[in-house]
């Protein structure tokens, strides 16, 4: 009621607001100062390519420019710009992505379904987001909410989606530098054009380097958490001809990474003397095959492949032999590294058939109909300290394989002039099977199913209201080596039957109601967009962890349920031809029912309290200013409330603001710009454990945080040939 209540004022605001706004504009506004209309946005993660304003659901875009002027150059840059998105570190990048409080946070050792999907190109990288560069990208894509339909499994909050420039029918090309304090620096080059007549390509190749933002005291080293990342990828389209187009990408990424984030004080100064690292390298090829042959419908064949080395460790003991040494501690020390070896591999098979105006239903319904196949395999090794046979270099492997079948549709057909009703759905067959070198065996399998409906209704030629009921689901899976690892560190018994008993754990499901508002006023120069949603999880999966001291196991539970609610609101408006003001606020609020971890010898229930990583507010408000003659401005400011860490305890992040800044001249050839982001330099974590890992402290449990990116400022250059 909450969410329909606010809902519904919000939409009586914004339904009269265009008159005002309009009123205000022209009392100070000259009209020769009037602006000019913003572009259009075309959304292609939808299963057809679509107007922002026409999509009956939650989502934000960020074009080319945006990521530009705020240096962007990994998707962990753009994400707080977006209502009720964050992302958890613990790793090199913030690689891990909560929408609408929904979203894993880490992985360690058992395999994982992602809540969150990610795809480039048609290329899917969920849950291995490192490889989400941004160089030559033409716009990303948030869409918030279920993506049963679409996706399914790997998109039960949400989806993002990166798509890159295409080729060119005309010959261009480019070279880019820049470099910002921490000795950062990047260097790239894109080259696109036709190759012959039905041929065209296109290549970019970025290489970033930066030492990072820690200082390894004990190493005397500035840049153990430094960041080596390189982005290649070339793109052929092929006019077969006039109903044949066959578009081929192939992605590398090689990610070289140091990590060594987290310091018994909780700063950017660490004391680990075998510092970790965070590596990835993917080689991937997508084909999508258009075929327009038929008057009734469009075929398309999609294809990928991708084959992903992933190398993730770090200091275990944070520090080095000798800490304690003439201190009381001493003896109490131990020195120990945890590192993580995966090798996944996945294929992906999808066909659609999409109506074209002649092969409507009835001469008045659109359908789109598909087939999807997916395979994916992952390998672990894990190389470790084994407390139990106090063994260095100890080794875990395990070995889960994933199938998926999918069948899906879609209807959309209008009811009147004005309303519009879509309908969609997917059945899903997954099937898993899991081992590992424990001896622990699980075959996870089932049906899944998941879709939507939507009401759309065009209030009049600015404005549509829609109303949103869907559905999303989440595979269940293995705590495997949770089980394992709680027996070998020598827990007691009534830990490893605690852990016996989560062994499996279920599918997850996700009810989304969804009440939205898509208006463009004053000659398209003003765009806002609004959404209030409900959200009922089901057997809803969560994250918890046992420790003692230094010795800790996580693992996923099922809590009965979960409801999360809120607020999205965005608006961008062309003010002026020079100026333009934007606005994106998130309002979100969760609670967690039925959900018991383990925390020593008791039971504690976590009901009634938040989800993790879902804080109650997030704006982003800014704007940009152009002097004329090519140079312009921009200012924003972004932030975010605090939120819980975890699941399972109750460690909080500070709420903070941070501001970014540029500065920038363009012409026909040059792009240069001068830009800084959190320009107050302010301390905000971005990750958050608790558990007792110092041992001058006798390991006493504590909270320990990693930071996001201090102050940071650079210059760009680009020049266009």
């Amino acid at each position: 009621m909450k969410t329909l209540a606010l809902t519904f004022v919000l939409y009586l605001f914004l339904a009269s607001f265009p008159a005002y706004a309009e009123d205000l504009k022209s009392s100070f506004l000259p009209t020769s100062a009037l602006a000019s209309s913003l572009q259009e946005i075309v959304v292609t993660a939808s299963l057809r390519d679509l107007s922002v304003r026409d999509i009956p659901a939650s989502l934000t875009v960020f074009e080319e420019s945006t990521l530009r002027e705020r240096n962007a150059g990994h998707i962990e840059d753009i994400l707080n710009a977006a209502p009720n998105v964050n992302f958890a570190t613990g790793a090199s990048r913030g690689r891990y992505i909560q929408i609408r409080g929904v979203g894993e946070r880490s992985q360690f050792v058992d395999p994982v379904n992602p809540s969150v999907g990610m795809v480039i190109d048609e290329i899917d990288v969920s849950g291995i987001g490192n490889a989400g560069t941004l160089f030559d990208v033409r716009q990303v894509e948030i869409l918030r909410g279920p993506q049963g339909t679409r996706y399914g499994a790997n998109a039960l909050a949400g989806m993002v989606n990166i798509r890159s420039n295409d080729p060119t029918d005309t010959f261009e090309s480019s070279a880019t530098s820049s470099y910002g304090n921490y000795d950062s620096w990047s260097l790239g080059g894109m080259v696109s054009g036709p190759l012959n007549d039905s041929l065209l390509g296109r290549l970019a190749v970025q290489q970033h380097r930066s030492d990072g933002f820690v200082d390894n005291d004990f190493l005397d080293r500035d840049n153990t958490n430094n960041r080596d990342e390189l982005t290649t990828r070339a793109k052929l389209r092929w006019l077969a001809s006039d109903t044949l187009t066959v578009d081929v990408t192939g992605l590398y990424i090689d990610i070289d990474n140091g990590y060594d984030a987290f310091s018994f004080d909780n700063n950017r100064h660490t004391l680990s003397d075998q510092p970790g690292q965070d590596n990835q390298e993917t080689s991937a090829v997508a084909v999508t095959t258009t075929w327009r042959g038929h008057d009734a419908f469009e075929l398309q064949v999609i294809t990928s492949w991708s084959d992903s080395n992933l190398e993730y460790g770090y200091d275990e003991d944070w520090s080095f032999n000798g800490l304690c040494t003439g201190l009381p501690c001493e003896g109490w020390e131990y020195s120990s590294t945890d590192n993580y070896l995966r090798e996944r591999e996945a294929s992906r098979l999808e066909l659609r058939l999409s109506s074209t105006e002649a092969g409507q239903i009835a001469n008045n319904t659109d359908w789109v109909a598909g087939i999807y196949f997916n395979q994916q395999d992952e390998s672990l090794k894990r190389e470790f300290f084994d407390w139990d046979l106090g063994l260095a270099g100890a080794e875990f492997t395990s070995d889960y394989e994933v199938e998926d079948l999918a069948l899906y549709g879609q209807l959309s057909t209008p009811l009147n002039e004005r309303l519009t009703l879509t309908i969609g759905a997917r059945w899903e067959r997954f099937e898993s099977d899991y081992k590992d070198s424990r001896a622990v065996k699980a075959s996870p399998d089932e049906d899944l199913w998941g879709g939507q409906l939507s009401l759309e209704y065009q209030l009049d030629s600015n404005t549509m209201v829609y109303g949103l009921v869907s559905r999303g689901y989440k595979a269940g899976g293995v705590n495997g080596e949770a089980v394992g690892r709680a027996e070998g560190n020598g827990f007691a018994p009534s830990v490893n039957s605690f852990l016996e008993q989560r062994l499996e754990f279920d599918t997850e499901t996700l009810l989304n109601y969804e009440l939205g508002l898509k208006g463009f006023y004053l000659d398209d120069t003003l765009q806002v967009r609004v959404a209030g949603f409900f959200m009922d999880r089901d057997d809803i999966q969560l994250k918890g962890w046992y420790n003692e001291g230094p010795l800790f196991v996580g693992y996923i539970d099922n809590a009965a349920n979960g409801d999360n609610f809120g607020v999205e609101f965005e608006s961008l408006w062309q003010l002026t031809d020079q100026l333009q003001v934007f606005v994106n606020l998130g309002w979100l609020d969760t609670e967690i029912d039925n959900f018991v971890v383990k925390a020593g010898a008791a039971l504690v229930d976590k009901s009634g309290r938040e989800q993790a990583h879902a804080p109650n507010y997030q704006f982003n408000i800014g704007t940009r200013f152009d002097f004329g003659r090519g140079f312009y401005g921009r200012l924003e400011v972004e932030g975010k409330d605090n939120f819980y860490f975890s699941d399972s305890h109750d460690q909080e992040s500070d709420s903070y603001e941070l501001i970014n800044v540029s500065f920038g001249y363009q012409s026909q050839h040059w792009d240069i710009r001068l830009w800084a982001r959190n320009l107050s330099d302010e301390d905000y974590a971005t990750r958050g454990f608790y558990f007792g890992n110092d041992p001058r402290k006798f390991y006493d449990n504590e909270e320990y945080v990693q930071f996001g990116e201090p102050r940071v400022f650079g210059v760009n250059t680009t020049y266009r040939f």
